[in-house]
């Protein structure tokens, strides 16, 4: 018994200096990066326009392929399943953090290291040009005049429209008629056509409706102005108390698993924030409507969970969450 306890404590230690000798020289071979969501999507145009500045600094190739599915649960799912040495990479949006709530997996980002997380979009909530609105505060108050009368364009859940309607409904307590649409696009197409009165979306959607004045632009869904957008008013400029949950909205990122060695992960961490702070990379999140983030680490970490809280709290007070976000031990925002 003592010597069987002896061969696989030696084992143990064996594999443990094999593990670390093998993360010192990271990396020695290509890595494998695997985006969770289709090409030509927003995911996958992130990743493809930061992974060759990456690979300048990683000096090995990163191998990007599309593994869609289950709302990005089909890539999560197979990352996780891969080793964890650091060569299985998950290039990935905010999705993993509401599937839990939704049962849509047991994972989410609290299983996997954040390498980088890029950017996050900016919500701006618009309106049909005819409506008689002028800024945020005069669509509140006549929603409230007129409860269940105004249409609001959606996304379902899961949504930037979806869960910045919900965040508004627990601020303002408005009662307005959410219309589901296939995509953002859909949604803003149906509004110009009066099919619905006014609806939230990302910036990537709606900056051109806005520039050719197509659209009437009522607030950014953001405490702080947003470069470009200093001309239309913050959401917190007549509601204040949206700030307990700002800064939010969609974001896009790099994540390996939890336990892979922490010198595979510094060498990651420093490939991707060289790579991400190159100007080309900058210009481009500017012009796709996304504010630069950069954050790896512990800083990631804060910002994955205060994003899990409150988005998982605004699908529980809208019904739409199948687990309460209390039993997983979320903690309200």
């Amino acid at each position: 018994m003592k010597k069987s306890l002896c061969f696989m404590l030696t084992g143990i230690m064996v594999f443990g200096c094999v593990m670390s000798v093998l993360a010192a020289d990271f990396p020695t071979k290509d890595v494998q990066g695997y985006i969770m969501w289709g090409a030509g999507g927003a995911t996958d145009n992130v990743a493809r326009a930061v992974t060759p500045l990456v690979e300048a600094y990683l000096g090995k190739k990163i191998i990007l392929v599309n593994k869609t599915g289950g709302t990005g649960a089909i890539a999560t799912q197979y990352v996780y399943s891969r080793p964890s040495d650091g060569y299985t990479l998950l290039y990935g949006a905010e999705n993993p953090q509401v599937y839990r709530i939704l049962e849509l997996s047991d994972l989410d980002y609290k299983d996997f290291y954040p390498v980088n997380i890029l950017g996050r979009g900016v919500g701006v909530i618009v309106a049909n040009n005819d409506m008689p609105w002028n800024s945020f505060k005069d669509l509140v108050e006549d929603a409230q005049q007129r409860p269940g009368k105004i249409k609001m364009g959606s996304t379902g859940p899961g949504g930037l429209p979806y869960t910045v309607g919900a965040m508004t409904q627990a601020v303002t307590g408005f009662d307005v008629i959410s219309v589901p649409f296939d995509g953002e696009g859909p949604g803003i197409t149906a509004m110009q056509g009066g099919h619905v009165d006014f609806m939230p979306a990302g910036l990537t959607a709606v900056r051109e409706h806005i520039r050719a004045g197509r659209v009437k632009a009522l607030c950014v869904v953001a405490d702080e102005p947003i470069e470009g957008l200093e001309d239309i008013p913050l959401i917190t400029q007549d509601f204040p108390e949206f700030k307990q949950y700002l800064p939010w909205g969609p974001f896009y990122g790099i994540w390996c698993k939890r336990d892979v060695p922490d010198a595979a992960k510094q060498v990651l961490v420093e490939a991707f924030q060289k790579g991400a702070a190159e100007a080309q990379f900058q210009e481009f999140l500017k012009d796709f409507g996304a504010v630069p983030m950069n954050i790896s680490g512990e800083e990631a970490d804060a910002f994955l969970k205060k994003w899990q809280s409150v988005t998982n709290w605004m699908y529980e007070y809208a019904g739409a969450a199948k687990v309460s976000p209390e039993t997983l031990g979320i903690p309200k925002p």
